[in-house]
């Protein structure tokens, strides 16, 4: 069993992709950081690769030529202690995308995600009106309300991102087979049910 807390091995920030990873199983970032970003095909498996083609056209800034289309860029949000990238921010529309291979359910970790992207955003000093979740597979476009319109998400963010800072890997953990079958860290996990 591995006994180092989390807060060792991270940055002092987090990643935005670590809050959806996070609710899935708040013991895979540990795992992710074992692995590291050198060779992710490695391990991988086929949803995560399609994923990541999805959104090429998103980290290598060609999905739109529009100046004011901003698409890729870093963001961070110091009140959160969160960084990463943006997926498309349209400086017209004040309009934020956060895009999905395929969305069948909305996640609290998605929402999540274009929250940070949100905060990240209004502290670079955007103005966001509008915040998106879009499914490429289907193109279809799903409204998430602001935070300050939905207390409730916002206080799930706050406390999914405070566990997150503060998660030790020997804190208790209740292992979910449905989790553990489509986990790509399965076989590193001395808690798997697989």
């Amino acid at each position: 069993m591995f006994h180092y807390p989390i807060y060792l091995i991270m940055e002092t920030s987090i990643p935005i992709s670590y809050l959806n990873d996070f609710i899935f199983c708040p013991r895979s970032i540990y795992f992710h950081q074992l692995y590291g970003k050198p060779k992710r095909i490695a391990y991988q498996k086929t949803p995560q690769i399609k994923g990541l083609q999805a959104h090429k056209s998103i980290d290598q800034q060609t999905y739109s030529t529009s100046s004011h289309i901003l698409q890729g860029i870093e963001v961070y949000t110091d009140k959160y202690k969160i960084h990463g990238k943006i997926d498309q921010f349209n400086t017209k529309t004040s309009e934020l995308t956060e895009k999905k291979k395929r969305i069948k359910v909305i996640y609290d970790g998605y929402i999540f995600q274009i929250y940070a992207q949100y905060f990240g955003l209004k502290e670079a000093g955007y103005t966001v009106n509008t915040l998106k979740l879009y499914s490429i597979d289907d193109n279809k476009s799903h409204l998430v309300k602001l935070p300050e319109q939905d207390t409730e998400m916002l206080q799930k963010f706050e406390t999914t991102i405070q566990a997150l800072h503060n998660y030790d890997l020997k804190a208790p953990f209740i292992p979910n087979i449905n989790k553990c079958r489509n986990c790509i860290y399965n076989n590193l996990c001395d808690q798997s049910l697989c």
